[in-house]
């Protein structure tokens, strides 16, 4: 019988559909049955995953022959998939809520007790065990490799592989027991037999093979289209919804654009005073750098061998820095290769090596998607011309998105033209979707740092930690124009336009103002920011919102919020200090989940959090 690697090598050089047809036969149920597991029993969405495990593995082909097991690989891409498409799915609507009645409508009488209570909990904790640890549970008990085989796959004798698992077993019970699952490790091993493996739908293999092969070889924009051909009831009904949006903005800027005309003679007089002002916030601001839960100057003591010649650091982010410095273009051209140069992976290869002739190329090659024209609008060193031609290109690209309208605003303020930029606002009011891409873009980073061989661990923190977000410096200036417009609508005596520039603009900070699935926590301490610009401008006795509370109301418990965060922030500054790999990837996977507040929280509980 061919090799997995034999038979993934000759898929990839001679695009044999047969060779990759026995790749899926003999993996599916693995891919099938943890997808299943991790979309709680969903069949059809565990089937959806699974189809993008394949597809994944036909575009990677010839980089993952070179993975020492494809049993490890596919288990571990299934994790990810199926996380950013629970994910996906909950950033549309109340995610914990979800997962609540999801898994109360999953519950069945009939389910063994013992496994219904281990199945919850079971990928997160074998995510945290050692790979080689991981590897041996998988061919065992998911892909029912007999001990001999198990032995010849990690080059162990039987009676050694029998030991590995032993070892291996006892370490998923620890894990489980962490969680609140107490068993044996002959307990688990006899549950892990009975029900770790579920058979794929019958035929279904088959069908996938063609599935994944034909959408590996499709462009991006077909695959898109496909998906949209696919939208549920409940997608085409939020698309009514958004459009319905979009009608009331021309409505509300139709009322802005007779508004700003009746003051642009006052307003363009008060400009200047404004202009200096900003002029003095940009150079202040700069670029906004995402650094982990805010402590980026965390202390963490990685030891290593000092006989290997490199510098060893003592702090995570200097060290991954350091690492960050060796990623080059050429480190990256197999992986731009294997995804034909597409935009997504030359904007990842753009931010993983800093090259600008990858940007360069994107913006050639893909002027009108939405991600190329929002990173070329965020480069630095443009002319002022350059700028408004790429934002420009983002609200076309990306006609829905109110952060193109909000960023075209901060500019035309930047450049004098008020009418403009009130104009810009209110379409930004008008419609629902805010979309910075910072998930996808992580996503992308991420992929392209292990194509360029670096450790699975590190290509997360590296990420996670190295992406730049300059919009948050820009939003917030943008606030503080509004803010200043305000007054000059106050001084004028024109409060009704003064309440309804800081009602937009306290909008815009709740836009941020949200522990939001995959954005960072920096993103709710500009929402809180924002926000507070517009409150403190306004009649603290005055109302706000429909809940009964005052403006001051409101302001205390913005307040509170920021405390909260920044108490948090120092207890994690300490605890970091001694962070294992394994819970940084649960804490990046749960950031990406429910939002990195979430994330925080978790991370104090199992540590201790002080009074």
């Amino acid at each position: 019988m061919c090799q997995d690697t034999e038979l993934l090598r000759c898929y990839a050089a001679e695009g044999s559909e047969r060779a990759f047809s026995e790749l899926i036969a003999r993996h599916v149920d693995l891919v099938y049955s943890a997808a299943l597991r991790l979309v709680n029993g969903d069949t059809h969405r565990a089937q959806d995953v699974a189809q993008q495990v394949f597809v994944e593995l036909a575009r990677q082909a010839r980089a993952v022959s070179r993975h020492p097991t494809l049993t490890g690989w596919l288990y571990t891409t299934t994790r990810r998939l199926a996380l950013r498409t629970i994910r996906t799915e909950a950033r549309r609507g109340a995610r914990e809520r979800a997962f609540h009645r999801m898994n109360e409508t999953l519950q069945t009488s009939d389910e063994n007790s013992d496994w219904a209570r281990l199945r919850p909990a079971l990928d997160e904790s074998m995510h945290a065990l050692r790979e080689p640890d991981r590897l041996a549970i998988l061919l065992r008990f998911f892909r029912n490799k007999s001990l001999r085989e198990v032995g010849a796959t990690l080059g162990l004798t039987e009676n050694a592989a029998r030991m590995r698992l032993d070892r291996a077993l006892e370490k998923l019970r620890t894990q489980l027991a962490r969680r609140g699952i107490d068993s044996t490790a002959a307990a688990l091993a006899v549950a892990l037999a009975d029900n770790a493996v579920a058979t794929a739908p019958a035929g279904w293999a088959a069908t996938l093979a063609g599935a994944s092969l034909a959408q590996a070889t499709l462009p991006a924009s077909t695959v898109g289209i496909l998906k949209i051909m696919a939208m549920t009831k409940m997608q085409t009904t939020a698309a009514a919804l958004a459009l319905a949006g979009a009608v009331t903005a021309l409505l509300v800027v139709n009322q802005w654009r007779l508004a700003a005309l009746a003051e642009r003679d006052a307003l363009r007089r008060q400009m200047t005073q404004l202009n200096a002002a900003n002029a003095d916030l940009s150079r202040r601001l700069g670029q906004e750098k995402r650094s982990r839960s805010l402590h980026a100057s965390a202390s963490v003591v990685r030891g290593g061998p000092a006989a290997t010649g490199e510098e060893v650091y003592t702090n995570l982010y200097d060290r991954l820095d350091a690492k960050a410095k060796t990623i080059t273009a050429d480190k990256l051209r197999n992986y731009l290769d294997t995804n034909h140069r597409n935009a997504t992976s030359l904007l990842a290869a753009y931010r993983v090596s800093h090259d600008p002739a990858l940007l360069e190329e994107a913006k050639k090659n893909f002027p009108n998607d939405p991600q190329v024209a929002f990173e070329a609008a965020l480069q630095t060193g443009l002319s002022p011309e350059e700028h408004r031609q790429w934002l420009d290109a983002f609200e076309k690209a990306s006609p829905d998105n109110a952060l193109a309208n909000y960023l075209s605003a901060g500019d035309y303020f930047k450049n004098g033209q008020t009418e403009q930029a009130l104009l810009e606002m209110a379409a930004a009011a008008g419609k629902a979707q805010f979309q910075e891409f910072t998930v996808d873009r992580i996503e992308a980073d991420d992929e392209a740092y292990l194509n360029a061989g670096v450790s699975l661990v590190e290509s997360r923190q590296l990420a996670t930690t190295e992406l730049l977000l300059p919009q948050l410096g820009q939003i917030k200036e943008l606030a503080l124009d509004m803010a200043g417009l305000a007054q000059s609508y106050q001084q004028a005596g024109d409060n009704d336009s003064a309440q309804n520039v800081l009602n937009m603009t306290a909008a815009l900070g709740q836009r941020y103002g949200y522990d939001v699935p995959g954005e960072p926590l920096i993103n709710e301490l500009v929402g809180i920011a924002v926000q507070q610009i517009a409150l403190k401008n306004m009649d603290p006795n005055a109302p706000f919102g429909d809940n009964g509370q005052t403006v001051q109301d409101a302001l205390n418990t913005l307040a509170r919020q920021r405390t909260q965060i920044q108490a948090d922030d120092q207890q994690i500054t300490a605890l970091v200090q001694n962070l294992s790999e394994q819970d940084w990837m649960v804490y990046e996977d749960r950031t990406m989940m429910f939002g990195e507040q979430s994330a925080v929280q978790w991370l104090l509980s199992k540590y201790g959090q002080k009074p």
